[in-house]
């Protein structure tokens, strides 16, 4: 199992950071990509050294494509013509689609994936999704979102839950004791 966590100046620190701890908790291999530059200032300047370039993973398979948030990280997400192939993709072939935050909204719902699918994101941000659930996290069809840092922890168990079954993410969420 693999992941892509998909960056720029300006995501969230938790969302990028929590995920990706969780999901190698669960043993699926993590690979960060900006769609900037190789190191991005996070939303709260903690600097992150990435492991690639978008233009380097484009045209590898992934199990699940994931955007955090962050306000400016998101608006900076949804200028990326390769993220956007990547995420239509991925949707097209049924294949896991994550976001958490202002992504949902700015850059999920932007591209018109979820025009037919529940979700939730940053809660001012609610309006601009088609179907909004208040809920930490919300499972739609092949799309998993969640509303923000706080919910990180949640966000990651359902990815693990998704892709590695119920055992494997209840053994890593009560391991980081997320009750």
């Amino acid at each position: 199992m693999n992941a892509l966590i998909v960056v720029a100046n300006g995501s969230e620190e938790m969302e990028i950071v929590i995920t990706a701890d969780m999901l190698v908790r669960a043993d699926i291999q993590v690979t960060i990509a900006s769609v900037e530059d190789k190191t991005i200032a996070a939303s709260r300047g903690v600097r992150i050294e990435t492991d690639a370039l978008i233009a380097d993973v484009v045209n590898e398979e992934f199990d699940v494509v994931i955007c955090p948030g962050g306000l400016a990280g998101a608006k900076t997400l949804q200028q990326s013509e390769l993220l956007k192939s990547l995420l239509i993709q991925q949707d097209q072939q049924n294949k896991w689609v994550a976001a958490i935050c202002a992504a949902p909204a700015y850059v999920l719902a932007h591209h018109q994936l979820l025009n037919d699918r529940e979700a939730t994101c940053y809660p001012d941000f609610k309006d601009k999704l088609p179907i909004f659930e208040d809920r930490a996290v919300v499972v739609s069809k092949n799309v998993i979102t969640s509303q923000g840092p706080g919910t990180a922890f949640l966000f990651a168990t359902e990815i693990i839950k998704q892709l590695r079954g119920d055992a494997v993410a209840e053994q890593v969420a009560a391991n980081a004791l997320i009750v």
